[in-house]
């Protein structure tokens, strides 16, 4: 891989969403070359905090502020996020000379971010034992379900997507229903390992439509969340099985591939009420 490189890259500095930290090894092994993670945003003119090099205890965070900002940590109650708690985390706030000075000719977005100084990002972020900053939510991407509980959408799907048997997901939420749902793009080859294991010999299209696809499917998930031990209400009750991965094309993610909600909802209505239908004569 260092060679298809060119052979002389010294530094890969990643940023725009997270990566996980066992792609971080990966690259750092196969590229013979340090691999750090930075975070900033538009708002922010770039960086605002980054890792130093060949500091293996920095790996899968963002490392620390960049000296000409401060950051903070501001609490989220109704997520279970406390600066001051035994986990400190909470909203990220950044202040210093980096900042912009507001959204252009959209005065009222401006003052909900700025406030006494200080950008409030929409990001959670957690600080380490060792002080280093890992981002680990998304403050926008809360929904609240019928039941009263509060379920981070972003959070869930970075948990769920470390599973082998997933490429791609999206999980949602409906405030009028007690139980989350998930469009699958499922990982080709561990399908057709599976497949072979049970003597199905047949394209991956058709394994896709398979309802012991589907169950296989949220028996993964469900170890995944008992593994990380997730609340019984983050559990994912349905699936809808997709082929196709999430695409630019189709505007379903940004150009940073992150899901873009509204329109992966538009897209997949009819299957999510399909799913929810299915859940509510199950429980009739």
């Amino acid at each position: 891989i260092r060679d298809k490189l060119g052979g002389r890259i010294r530094l890969l500095i990643s940023g725009g969403a997270p990566l996980s930290p066992e792609i971080e090894e990966f690259l750092r092994v196969t590229c013979c070359c340090f691999v750090l993670q930075g975070y900033g945003l538009t708002e922010t003119l770039g960086g605002t905090a980054m890792c130093i090099p060949d500091e293996m205890c920095m790996l899968g965070t963002v490392g620390i502020p960049a000296v000409y900002n401060e950051i903070r940590l501001e609490e989220v109650a109704e997520m279970g996020y406390d600066p001051l708690g035994e986990n400190p985390a909470g909203e990220i706030c950044i202040r210093g000379k980096c900042l912009f000075s507001g959204y252009y000719k959209n005065p009222k977005l401006t003052d909900e971010v700025l406030k006494d100084g200080w950008f409030h990002t929409g990001d959670i972020g957690e600080i380490q034992p060792n002080g280093v900053l890992k981002i680990i939510d998304r403050k926008k991407n809360l929904i609240k379900l019928s039941q009263g509980e509060y379920v981070a959408l972003e959070n869930l799907e970075n948990i769920y997507g470390q599973n082998s048997v997933v490429q791609d997901i999206w999980v949602y939420g409906d405030s009028f229903k007690s139980m989350l749902v998930a469009v699958i793009v499922p990982n080709p080859e561990v399908v057709n390992r599976w497949a072979k294991d049970l003597g199905l010999n047949k394209p991956f299209e058709e394994l896709c439509s398979l309802t012991e696809l589907q169950e296989h499917i949220i028996l993964e998930l469900k170890s995944t969340a008992e593994k990380n031990k997730l609340k019984r209400f983050e559990y994912i009750k349905a699936v809808k099985v997709e082929i196709k991965s999430f695409d630019l094309e189709r505007d379903l993610v940004t150009a940073t591939l992150k899901n873009k909600r509204n329109n992966l909802l538009k897209y997949y209505q009819a299957q999510v009420d399909e799913m929810y239908r299915k859940l509510a004569s199950k429980k009739i």
